[in-house]
């Protein structure tokens, strides 16, 4: 095939994410070879329940030869993991096991200088410990990319980008600075430039309702407003702030490519009731390209064989050039 492998942790074992996967290639075959880490008798249990039938080729985690892959076959790299049903409760019992998937993957990407990883959900309660606000958050301490990566939740009509990310309501405004918007303006910039060879149209939204600057202290006089006027003076496509009750509206989102929110929910919530599926969750600023299927364990799903690939599919294709 001559091209990098797409590198596929995958996450959570008592998650929808296999079933995801198994379908993903049956319905499309992809030029990058895939490779996933993962145990194989989990892959192999759950393969069988739900009436799927691949080969497998697995190899080592000390395998060199990446050129010689191709996707007539699973590509995989067992780590060891130990269950009794293939479709259990999620509890921490699979850290080790997860840790393990991340730890080679991370080795693989830095050693080859390959660019391209997905990762399956994980339980943040389980597997973070309070330890990181999520899977970005992680990757960038792994990576020694602390406080400099952004998540962009990308669809080509629409992506949104929240300035904090997991984070209580309460602890939101604290975490706003002029630095974290620049940061993240350039980084959609960066990314727009290189993998899609433009320079996005930008929406910025305030914090508060309206964006109202008659309280007392006011994040979008303060923060916001400075923030914005030094980027248009460096020749970034931004405008704003707008206020996020009405910035989703198609009249004033179809004029941009991007809408930036000061916090999670503000602008994933309307981005998945407009896309549903169609998206996907690229971090930005890490040495290599991650990308995580816009869902998560949905472990009410588990073993029904009734999930919805697409947003696997988008992550997977997006990587597939």
């Amino acid at each position: 095939m001559n091209k990098d492998p797409i590198i596929l942790v995958a996450g959570e074992p008592n998650s929808i994410f296999l079933e995801l996967f198994f379908k993903c290639i049956k319905k499309k075959k992809y030029k990058n070879p895939i490779l996933i880490i993962v145990s194989k008798k989990l892959l192999t249990s759950q393969m069988h329940k739900l009436g799927f039938n691949y080969k497998i080729n697995e190899v080592s985690k000390n395998f060199t030869n990446y050129q010689d892959l191709n996707n007539n076959k699973i590509n995989l790299i067992n780590v060891n993991y130990n269950f009794k049903s293939c479709f259990e409760k999620i509890s921490k019992k699979s850290n080790v096991y997860i840790e393990e998937c991340f730890k080679i993957a991370l080795k693989i990407l830095k050693k080859n200088k390959f660019s391209k990883l997905i990762n399956g959900p994980i339980s943040k309660k389980n597997f973070l410990e309070g330890k990181f606000l999520g899977i970005t958050e992680y990757l960038a301490k792994k990576t020694n990319k602390d406080n400099a990566v952004a998540m962009l939740i990308f669809n080509k009509k629409l992506s949104v980008s929240p300035i904090t990310t997991h984070l209580p309501v309460k602890e939101i405004h604290k975490n706003i600075s002029k630095k974290k918007i620049y940061q993240h303006v350039k980084l959609i910039n960066e990314f727009y430039k290189k993998n899609l060879n433009k320079k996005p149209k930008i929406a910025i939204t305030g914090l508060n309702p309206h964006c109202e600057s008659n309280f007392r202290t006011s994040e979008e006089t303060s923060t916001i407003k400075p923030a914005l006027k030094n980027l248009i003076k460096k020749k970034y496509n931004i405008k704003g702030p707008f206020a996020a009750d009405t910035i989703f509206m198609q009249e004033q989102s179809k004029k941009y490519d991007v809408i930036i929110g000061m916090y999670h929910d503000q602008v994933l919530a309307p981005a998945k009731t407009l896309f549903g599926f169609n998206a996907i969750n690229i971090t930005l600023g890490l040495p290599f390209l991650r990308i995580s299927p816009d869902h998560g364990p949905n472990s009410i799903m588990l073993g029904k064989n009734l999930s919805n690939p697409e947003s696997l599919m988008k992550a997977l294709k997006f990587l597939d050039n």
